[in-house]
């Protein structure tokens, strides 16, 4: 399986959708623990590194 941005499961651009399928994860536990992950790093990485990867995951064929 290939990383992906999600189609179904997406609110802004499907980035944490997309790592969910990927890992197999619920979509719910990956936007969770993002968002933690960034609260806890000052949020402003974790933007950044969203940002990133909306533009460097090709958009999902779902």
């Amino acid at each position: 399986m290939q990383l992906r941005r999600s189609r179904k499961d997406c609110l802004i651009a499907g980035v944490c959708g997309g790592l969910a399928a990927y890992l197999g994860w619920s979509p719910f536990r990956v936007r969770v623990m993002y968002v933690l992950v960034s609260v806890l790093s000052v949020a402003f990485p974790g933007i950044i590194v969203y940002l990133v990867l909306w533009f460097l995951m090709p958009q999902g064929e779902d």
